[in-house]
C-alpha cells in the first residue's frame, strides 16, 4: 500500500483526501482535480484492476511532467498509450498509467 500511495502522490499528483487514512490503512481514498479513486490492500477472487478516466487540460504537458518525476513505460512496451499521447479514433487523445496492481488510469482530452 505504501508504494501504490508513492506512485499515487508523488508521481501522479493526487492527494489522501480521507483524514484518517495512514499509509498502513487498509483502504485509501484519494483525488486529483475532478477525480477520485480508492485503493485498497483487501484481497479476492472478485476483485480485479480498474480503468478510471482522468480528464486534463493537456496531456502533452502532464505526461511530461510524469516522466519528469520518475514515471517508469518501461514495463508496458507494445503499448503505445503508455509511452505517450496518443490520438485516438473515438476524438481523445490518451496516456495510460497502469499501476504495480493493475488498475490502469487514462488521462484524456478532447481534440479540438
Amino acid at each position: 500500500m505504501r508504494a501504490a500511495i508513492r506512485h499515487y502522490t508523488e508521481v501522479l499528483d493526487f492527494v489522501m483526501t480521507c483524514p484518517e487514512d495512514t499509509p498502513d490503512s487498509p483502504v485509501v481514498d484519494l483525488g486529483h482535480e475532478h477525480t477520485e479513486l480508492q485503493i485498497t490492500t483487501y484481497e479476492s477472487e472478485r476483485l480485479f484492476g480498474s480503468v478510471i478516466y482522468v480528464w486534463v487540460n493537456d496531456v502533452d504537458l502532464l505526461f511530461a511532467e510524469y516522466k519528469n518525476r520518475g514515471l517508469d513505460t518501461s514495463h508496458k512496451p507494445n503499448s503505445p498509450v503508455h509511452q505517450g499521447p496518443t490520438d485516438q479514433t473515438w476524438g481523445r487523445r490518451e496516456f495510460y498509467v497502469t499501476d504495480a496492481d493493475g488498475n490502469t488510469l487514462r488521462f484524456c482530452q478532447a481534440i479540438k
